[in-house]
């Protein structure tokens, strides 16, 4: 699969990750950031589920009674905003520790789509990285949390916060998930973290299109199991496609 440079749409592109995560040349590079999503979201799902009913009849409890009709609305509105607030925050992690392997697995995607090396020295390199990288991760960290802690005040307010945050939390998961998975690939290549908003920024609707895709996955259980590696993969393909050249 030399020179692939194809141009997808943004939900094209994770599908196309599916395709190639299951690749031959790829699969043992999924195997770390495929534990470590496991690990941490398999585990906050569990705990996620024995709690989701209580919480959910609380807040819909603070509804005042003259919006009482909006439940029906609200109810599967929250739900989703639960899932994917809890699937993002223990996927974050899980993308913090498994972050040098998920940019490994960027590299060896990207060498598979274009068959130019990027990198001679395999799993040293991963170790040499891994300081600048854990710090790219912080600095993602520090863009989100401001924004992140914003839209989850809105959600505390009656009436107003759970009728239209639930919707720009959506949007607003779908715009970070494509900025950290789209990121390992311009890492690689020591491209700024403005310069690669930037760049994002240059073609949104691919970026969003994507994105979105990577958040709904996020909160279906089992196969949010899997996202991290496919995410990265595709988003990978995004890189060599859209913004490489």
């Amino acid at each position: 699969m030399k020179n692939n440079t194809t141009q997808r749409s943004g939900f094209a592109y994770f599908f196309y990750g599916i395709e190639l995560a299951l690749s031959p040349e790829i699969r043992r590079f999924v195997i770390l950031p495929l534990l470590a999503n496991i690990i941490l979201v398999g585990g906050a799902l569990f705990y996620l589920f024995s709690h989701l009913d209580r919480w959910i009849s609380s807040w819909m409890g603070q509804l005042p009674e003259f919006l009482s009709w909006l439940s029906y609305l609200l109810w599967p509105l929250l739900v989703l905003t639960i899932l994917a607030t809890f699937s993002y925050f223990f996927s974050t992690l899980a993308n913090f520790i498994a972050a040098p392997f998920n940019g490994l697995l960027a590299e060896k995607v990207e060498e598979h789509l274009t068959g130019a090396k990027i990198n001679d020295d395999g799993m040293l390199s991963v170790i040499k990285d891994t300081p600048r990288i854990l710090a790219r991760e912080w600095r993602k960290l520090v863009y989100i949390l401001p924004k992140a802690i914003g839209l989850f005040l809105l959600l505390l307010i009656p009436a107003l916060g759970q009728t239209i945050g639930p919707i720009l939390w959506f949007i607003f998961t779908a715009w970070i998930l494509a900025i950290q998975y789209c990121d390992y690939a311009f890492d690689n290549h020591k491209i700024s973290f403005n310069d690669m908003r930037y760049n994002l920024k240059q073609k949104q609707g691919k970026a969003y299109g994507f994105g979105v895709l990577v958040s709904v996955f996020t909160t279906i259980p089992i196969l949010n199991l899997i996202v991290m590696p496919v995410a990265v993969c595709g988003a990978t393909a995004m890189w060599v496609a859209e913004f490489k050249k």
